[in-house]
C-alpha cells in the first residue's frame, strides 16, 4: 500500500478542487481527521497494516465531496474503488476501507474496531477547546446550503447532537468526554437563555401593549379626532370613514384592521395575529369607553404632538410584538405580488389617503395631516429602533479566526466572510497577503463591545462601520415585531 503517494495526490486534489463554501468539509478537515485517526489508532494499539487502512479511510472519507454532498460517503467509496488499486491496495483492503468510510455516515454506526476509531476521529473536535471554531465553520457551510438555518436552530441542533453522542473507543472516551460535556453545558446555557427570551407573551410585552394602546387612544381622542385631523395607514382610513360616514371610530378601526389581522396569521405568524387582534380590540374599547379630553385647538401643536403620541403608541405596541395599524401587513402582502418595495407601497397608500382628505376637507387639513403622519412615523422609528438602529461593520484583521469565533459565540452575531487581500502599502506595494474580511450587522449599542472584542484580539485590526437603513433575515438582535 503506497499510503503516502495516495495521500499526497488526494490532499492536493482536495485543496485544488473543493469549492470555497465547504468551510468545514475541506482539505484541512481531512488532514485533521487523519492526524486524529492515527493518534487514536496508536492509543488503541493497532498494528502497522491496520493503521495504514485506517489512515487511508480517513484520507478518503470525505473525498466524495468532490462530486456530491448528501451522498458523499458513497461517492468516497466509488472514488476509493477507482483509485486505490492503482496504489497497491487489494480488493479486500479496498472494501474494508469502504466499510470504514460508510460507518461515518450520520447517525454513525460503526461495525468494527477501525470504524469506531474513524467515527471518533471524525468528530474529535467536539471534545476539544476548538469546538466553537469548527462548529462555526460547519454552521457557515450548512447555512450556505440552507440560508433559512437560523443561529437558534443551529444551537438546538448542536445541543441535541452532543446530548445523544457517545464516543465509541475507550481512548476517545478517556481523552475527550470531559471537554465534550463542558462544551455541552456551555451550549445548553446559551440555548436556555435564548429560549427564555423567545416566549410568546411575556409580562413586558403585555405592559408595552397596554401602554401603547392607551397612548394611541390619547393621541386620537385628545388631538386628532376633535380637530378633524388625519394620519396615514389603516388609522388614516379609519379616521376618513369616521369623518365621512360618521361611523364610530372604535368600530371603524376594528373593521378596517380585521381582514389584515386574518391576513397576518398567514404572512407573519399566528402569535403576531393574536397579539394584534388583542391590541385592536383594546384600542377600540379604549376609544369607546375612556373619556380623553381634547388637549388643544392649535393646528401646529395638534400635528406635532398628536403625531408624536400616536407614534409612541404604535411604537410601543410594535415593541410588544404586535401592531395597532395593519398597513405593514397589507404592504407585506402586496410586496409578494408586485415588484414594489414596502416603503413604496406604504407611500402609495398614504398618497391616496391624503388625497381623499384634501378633496373632502381641504388642502390645509391634508397638509397638517401629512405633518402628523411624518411626526408619527419618525416617532415610531425612534421608539422601535431608537439607539438600537443597525450598523454594518467590516473588520479586516490578520487574526480573523479568533475574531469570527468571538463575534458568533460571545456576541451572538451572524457574520459574512469575504475573501480579500491586505497590504499594498506605499513603498511596499508588492507585499500583500490573503485575508478573511468579516462583515456583521449590530446595533449601535453594541459598537463599543465589538470594538473592545476586536482590539483585544488584534490591536491593529482595521474596523469601519456604516448605518444600515433596512435589514431582513439573518442573525439579528431583533425584537419580535411579527
Amino acid at each position: 500500500m503506497e499510503v503516502q503517494k495516495i495521500q499526497s495526490y488526494i490532499l492536493e486534489k482536495l485543496h485544488r478542487e473543493l469549492p470555497e463554501w465547504l468551510t468545514y468539509h475541506n482539505a484541512e478537515h481531512t488532514e485533521i481527521v487523519i492526524r486524529n485517526a492515527i493518534e487514536l489508532g496508536e492509543l488503541e494499539g493497532l498494528g502497522t497494516e491496520e493503521l495504514q487502512l485506517l489512515q487511508t479511510a480517513a484520507l478518503m472519507h470525505d473525498a466524495g465531496f468532490l462530486s456530491a454532498y448528501k451522498t458523499h460517503e458513497e461517492a468516497s467509496c466509488n472514488l476509493s474503488r477507482e483509485l486505490l488499486p492503482q496504489y497497491g491496495y487489494t480488493p479486500s483492503q479496498v472494501e474494508t476501507i469502504c466499510e470504514i468510510i460508510m460507518s461515518t455516515k450520520v447517525p454513525q454506526q460503526p461495525k468494527n474496531h477501525l470504524s469506531r476509531i474513524l467515527c471518533d476521529a471524525d468528530v474529535y473536535y467536539i471534545g476539544t477547546d476548538d469546538y466553537n471554531v469548527f462548529s462555526n465553520r460547519l454552521y457557515r457551510e450548512l447555512k450556505y446550503r440552507d440560508p433559512n438555518l437560523s443561529n437558534e436552530e443551529w444551537l438546538k441542533k448542536q445541543v441535541d447532537f452532543l446530548k445523544s453522542h457517545n464516543f465509541f473507543t475507550e481512548s476517545a472516551k478517556e481523552k475527550l468526554t470531559a471537554r465534550k460535556e463542558a462544551n455541552l453545558k456551555k451550549l445548553s446555557r446559551q440555548h436556555h437563555t435564548k429560549t427564555k427570551t423567545q416566549k410568546d407573551f411575556s409580562f413586558a410585552d403585555i405592559l408595552l401593549m397596554i401602554f401603547g394602546v392607551a397612548t394611541a387612544g390619547f393621541a386620537l381622542k385628545g388631538f386628532l379626532v376633535p380637530n378633524h385631523f388625519f394620519d396615514g395607514g389603516m388609522t388614516g382610513i379609519s379616521l376618513l370613514i369616521h369623518e365621512i360616514y360618521h361611523v364610530n371610530l372604535a368600530v371603524a378601526i376594528i373593521a378596517v384592521n380585521a381582514p389584515l389581522i386574518i391576513m397576518s396569521s398567514f404572512i407573519a405568524s399566528k402569535n403576531f395575529a393574536i397579539k394584534t387582534f388583542i391590541c385592536i380590540i383594546l384600542l377600540g374599547l379604549c376609544l369607546y369607553l375612556v373619556p380623553y379630553p381634547p388637549i388643544t385647538k392649535d393646528t401646529l401643536l395638534i400635528s406635532i404632538f398628536g403625531g408624536f403620541f400616536l407614534g409612541v403608541g404604535i411604537g410601543l405596541t410594535m415593541r410588544g410584538g404586535c401592531a395597532v395599524d395593519g398597513i405593514e401587513v397589507l404592504a407585506l402582502y402586496t410586496l409578494r405580488h408586485t415588484s414594489f418595495t414596502i416603503s413604496e407601497i406604504v407611500l402609495g397608500l398614504n398618497i391616496i389617503i391624503f388625497s381623499i382628505a384634501a378633496f373632502k376637507f381641504g388642502i390645509e387639513t391634508s397638509l397638517y395631516s401629512m405633518l402628523t403622519y411624518f411626526t408619527a412615523s419618525k416617532t415610531v422609528d425612534y421608539v422601535v429602533e431608537g439607539i438600537e438602529a443597525y450598523t454594518g461593520v467590516t473588520i479586516i484583521s490578520g487574526n480573523s479566526e479568533r475574531i469570527k469565533e468571538k463575534l458568533v459565540n460571545e456576541m451572538g452575531r451572524g457574520i459574512t466572510i469575504y475573501k480579500g487581500e491586505r497590504g499594498f502599502l506605499p513603498g511596499k506595494y508588492e507585499v500583500h497577503t490573503d485575508v478573511d474580511i468579516i462583515f456583521t450587522v449590530i446595533s449601535r449599542l453594541e459598537m463599543r463591545k465589538l470594538k473592545n472584542l476586536v482590539y483585544a484580539e488584534d490591536p491593529k485590526a482595521f474596523v469601519f462601520a456604516g448605518t444600515i437603513k433596512e435589514t431582513a433575515g439573518g442573525v439579528l438582535k431583533r425584537r419580535p415585531p411579527h
